[in-house]
């Protein structure tokens, strides 16, 4: 089994990625095979909505833009749960996610079959600095991509510096949760 944790910030010491290194070590307590990408060390550009908004992606499944898009989307066919991670700005997802998150639906949301995200579990963290406001919102935009991935909403978690301690834990258990569900399917 195969957990992709996806994280989206440029700040490599602040509480996204403390959120991503829980996520990371309760996959791995469970023995999945688990993989760790930040998109801000990637090169993902923005969707262009080609050909008006129907372009290959929503043709061909695929983007025709040329970047580190298209390696990372055929990685997630290989994987059987994720986790994404990303700060929260101005109430949404950072500029990073969600230009990995807008191609991404574009290209999976249409697919007639073979879809790389439909029915694979999803934990999503929307991690809040400064204020803590945003959080919910965040999240909601969260599930909206998830719902349109098709994929299995089986965690929402929001995290502030206020309750950062116990959602730090919240994290690892979550992450640990369907790690473990992940094997079990594995043996039945």
């Amino acid at each position: 089994m195969r957990v992709l944790i996806i994280t989206s910030s440029p700040n490599k010491d602040g509480l996204t990625a403390a959120c991503g290194e829980q996520a990371r070590l309760g996959s791995v307590f469970s023995g999945v095979d688990t993989t760790v990408v930040n998109l801000n060390e990637m090169d993902i550009a923005m969707c262009k909505a080609c050909d008006r908004g129907w372009g290959a992606c929503r043709n061909q499944n695929v983007c025709q833009q040329k970047d580190d898009f298209q390696k990372l989307h055929i990685t997630m066919n290989e994987m059987d749960g994720f986790i994404f991670v990303t700060p929260v700005y101005w109430w949404d997802m950072s500029e990073s996610a969600k230009a990995f998150v807008d191609r991404l639906r574009r290209c999976e949301a249409f697919k007639k079959e073979g879809h790389y995200l439909s029915n694979k579990p999803f934990v999503c963290i929307a991690a809040a600095g400064g204020t803590g406001n945003g959080v919910v919102s965040c999240l909601t935009t969260m599930e909206k991509f998830v719902d349109h991935v098709k994929g299995l909403k089986y965690d929402f978690i929001g995290v502030t510096k206020r309750n950062k301690d116990y959602k730090l834990k919240t994290i690892y258990e979550a992450a640990k949760s369907m790690a473990n569900e992940l094997m079990q399917t594995r043996t039945i």
